[in-house]
């Protein structure tokens, strides 16, 4: 499946894009079918081939939201902007004040697992049921069945000492 998007080029910190015409499974800075353009979001500038862009449209390539963004902002194709999905940064340093919101969901989970398990150990054990009492007398009785016999030393030690 072909797809429009955007390939960052440019120095560090001075990020230009391509609007390129890739296959989905391709890895975004990696090979591409074609180039339909540039964009520099410090110089505000955008220079779109409006022609190859419908053409991959109608062979059936889909844009990316952010793509799809820039075609109807030139209004090469009509339609709504998309919203965005824009990733969170993660932070490195552990020592920061707030901490990203799934590790906070996690501890409360586990404070509220930790509590859960604190009040059924304070509960009173839980009384067998009638079933499990018969298997526990019949593990009993095979326990005093199975008693080995004294060995013959211990035997004669215990008649020794006596």
């Amino acid at each position: 499946m072909l797809v429009i998007r955007l390939k960052r080029v440019g120095k560090k910190n001075k990020p230009t894009y391509r609007l390129v015409v890739a296959e989905k499974a391709r890895a975004v800075s990696g090979k591409f079918v074609e180039t339909l353009g540039s964009i520099d979001p410090h110089a505000k500038k955008r220079q779109i081939k409006a022609d190859r862009a419908l053409y991959w449209l109608n062979v059936g390539a889909k844009p990316s939201d952010t793509a799809y963004n820039l075609l109807v902002d030139e209004k090469i194709i009509e339609g709504e902007k998309r919203k965005v999905k824009i990733k969170a940064k993660k932070k490195k340093k552990e020592g920061e004040d707030q901490e990203p919101a799934k590790d906070t969901k996690k501890a409360e989970a586990k404070s509220e697992a930790a509590e859960e398990v604190k009040q059924e150990e304070s509960k009173e054990p839980a009384q067998p049921l009638e079933s499990d009492k018969a298997e526990v007398k019949e593990k009993e009785e095979k326990k005093s069945e199975e008693k080995p016999e004294e060995k013959p030393q211990e035997k004669k030690e215990a008649e020794v000492k006596k």
